[in-house]
């Protein structure tokens, strides 16, 4: 045991998830006291601050998303006009700049 890590910390668990948490811990080289220190400290809990800020920023989003729909939905409709051809463009434009914004899938992806 490394020196300053003496207190133990219990948590109940299934035969089943037991042995999933020390598979999991296997296949990434780790101890599974070190898998459960990692996980635990890429855990982000949010505060009700931070929780409603990022409630705002969703509906945000999606206000933003409504609109590109019925943007994209006018520019569909109207192929020929030499100013859909423009907005196309910048539609196109937008979700690129949104596509650099999502984040790098993380080794976790598929966790619940």
């Amino acid at each position: 045991m490394r020196p300053g890590r003496a207190v133990w910390v219990k948590v109940r668990a299934s035969e089943a998830e037991r042995a999933e948490w020390h598979a999991k811990a296997r296949s990434a080289g780790l101890t599974l006291s070190d898998l459960v220190r990692r996980s635990v400290g890429r855990t982000h809990t949010w505060t009700v601050a931070h929780a409603e800020v990022e409630r705002e920023r969703t509906r945000q989003v999606a206000r933003v998303g409504n609109n590109l729909n019925q943007i994209a939905r006018w520019a569909n409709a109207h192929k020929e006009g030499i100013e859909a051809v423009e907005v196309i463009g910048h539609l196109i434009a937008i979700r690129r700049a949104l596509s650099a914004l999502e984040p790098a899938e993380s080794p976790d992806a598929d966790a619940p």
